[in-house]
């Protein structure tokens, strides 16, 4: 199944299996910037509650907020019982502490989850695991390449693999070349997740039935989004960019938002 079609299915799910609650699940996110990205990213997670039939609602503060003044409303969504999730768009600004905000937030309603002590899976490993096994992809005894090490994706992807008894290497800037070639030469399944358009290309060496997982959006020289797989590689299969991985994690933060108001 093709993600597109995937994630509209499972929404489909999510829709009906909210039409028959006393009260729809509600998701806050408050913003702290005017960054032209994270309001497209806001206006799709906007668009995505109304379609399931949640009750998704933005906070938009100024960027000038202090930090403690931050705190101080996201304390009061802590609090608000109506409020099931509560996600902080991320980036905040310069004098906002990142790592702070994340540990402000209740680990109960960190449908994100950033939190140390988070009861949600990150959106993004989430929802490509969840999509590995719908599909099929057979994670346990699999050898699986994270490119990339970052705290968002790369680590947390890994220890999502792990948990599901794949073998995991996460390769870096810092890894040798010959290092890089010989894993993805090996690999069953390879998740790129470094920020560099076409780091992945022709010239290294894939096994045919390799599953490739593109995870980069950087916007190319011609205006458009690319990955940091070049398409079309020799591989069983390949997301694309647009389209692909971004849908996973949206889809994923309403199934956290789900088992939140369950719980």
């Amino acid at each position: 199944m093709e993600i597109k079609e995937y994630v509209a299915w499972r929404k489909a799910n999510l829709k009906v299996e909210i039409e028959k609650l006393a009260k729809k699940p509600k998701l806050l996110i408050i913003q702290v910037n005017d960054d032209p990205a994270s309001d497209a990213y806001v206006r799709g997670k906007l668009k995505d509650g109304a379609e399931i039939g949640a009750d998704v609602q933005l906070h938009k503060l100024s960027p000038q907020i202090s930090q403690e003044d931050l705190f101080k409303e996201i304390e009061k969504a802590n609090a608000d019982p109506s409020v099931d999730g509560l996600i902080v768009q991320l980036p905040l600004p310069k004098h906002i502490s990142e790592a702070a905000v994340k540990l402000a937030v209740s680990p109960e309603k960190d449908v994100d989850g950033f939190h140390p002590l988070t009861k949600f899976d990150p959106c993004t490993p989430k929802g490509i695991i969840d999509y590995l096994k719908r599909e099929g992809f057979p994670l346990k005894g699999s050898n699986a390449v994270v490119l990339g090490r970052s705290e968002i994706v790369g680590k947390p992807m890994a220890k999502l693999l792990t948990a599901n008894d794949s073998n995991v290497t996460v390769l870096h800037s810092k890894s040798k070349d010959e290092d890089v070639r010989f894993y993805i030469a090996h690999a069953d399944l390879i998740v790129a997740a470094v920020g560099k358009q076409g780091m992945l290309d022709e010239s290294y060496p894939y096994k045919k039935e390799a599953w490739i997982v593109d995870v980069g959006i950087n916007r190319g020289a011609d205006g458009k989004l690319h990955g940091d797989v070049v398409p079309n590689l020799p591989v069983a299969r390949q997301t694309p960019v647009p389209g692909g991985v971004g849908l996973l994690t949206r889809l994923a933060l309403l199934e956290n938002l789900m088992e939140a108001y369950k719980k």
